[in-house]
């Protein structure tokens, strides 16, 4: 019988990983449950533990000071406390420094400058460090919002794909802009001209709705809101003029004032 050969795992397996992260931790009150064991276990020096909001300098006492803990349990919950805590600031440290690097790029810095402060030797080791730590602050909406991979070439994809939805949303919020630019206008004419506009109850909600948001219509759901109000409008009178047989302005400024209402909307890709 042939031997299975079990194949060798790849050196880069453990970056293809998707990384798990402790996110946010009330460090403060952890180092407070580690400072009450110390006290329970009377450690003669704990009035000179650090304050609770000093971490790093907190964790160094605790260390040093972890055989003053007399019981087993408190010891063991003390050293997996200390574990988190570690890896709390590991955390922060990789976010941190990656906003450092981004600082020094931006105030022109080279790679080849920034190779020794993050311990490596040359600019392209510089570089792949640098996208390893920017994969701390990303996250990736192709796989569920889950933080990108230490890799990077995993941090590159990332970044196109957030640059391409940045793009796509500016786009859409200067497309909004130049829509609303139109419709506001004839929003407000149609306000204007409503008493030569058809009084049916469905109309005279739509244009109060209209009147409400208008004179304040900045924030992005004003502006979304405006153009739904002024459809429903053209809505209504069209509906209007269906049931009836008979035109739902009766006066030439009002018929104006829809006739450009329904060319906004057409344009806007809204017809109604």
């Amino acid at each position: 019988m042939a031997r299975l050969i079990r194949k060798s795992a790849a050196p880069t397996r453990p970056l293809l990983k998707v990384p798990v992260r402790l996110g946010a931790v009330d460090t403060a009150a952890l180092i407070a449950e580690l400072r009450q064991l110390h006290e329970d276990a009377e450690d003669e020096n704990v009035g000179r533990m650090p304050a609770d909001e000093e971490l790093y300098q907190a964790l160094l006492y605790l260390e040093a000071h972890s055989g003053a803990l007399k019981s087993e349990e408190a010891r063991r919950k003390a050293a997996i406390t200390r574990v988190k805590l570690w890896e709390y600031l590991r955390e922060q440290a990789d976010v941190r420094q990656g906003k450092a690097i981004e600082d020094a790029r931006a105030a022109k810095v080279e790679w080849t400058a920034l190779a020794e402060s993050l311990a490596v030797n040359t600019a392209s080791a510089a570089y792949n460090k640098a996208k390893r730590l920017r994969a701390t602050t990303l996250m990736d909406p192709e796989r569920g919002d889950r933080p990108v991979r230490r890799t990077p070439e995993a941090v590159l994809v990332a970044e196109r794909r957030a640059a391409a939805k940045a793009a796509a949303e500016r786009r859409m919020q200067e497309e909004a802009a130049r829509h609303h630019a139109l419709l506001a206008p004839v929003a407000q004419r149609l306000i204007e001209h409503r008493a030569g506009l058809d009084d049916d109850d469905e109309v005279t909600f739509w244009l109060d709705q209209v009147a409400a948001v208008l004179p304040d219509c900045e924030t992005p759901i004003q502006i979304v809101s405006l153009g739904r109000y002024v459809e429903a409008v053209v809505r209504e009178l069209r509906r209007s003029e269906r049931e009836s047989a008979r035109p739902a302005a009766r006066t030439n400024e009002a018929r104006l004032a829809y006739a450009a209402a329904t060319a906004v909307l057409s344009r806007g890709g809204k017809a109604p």
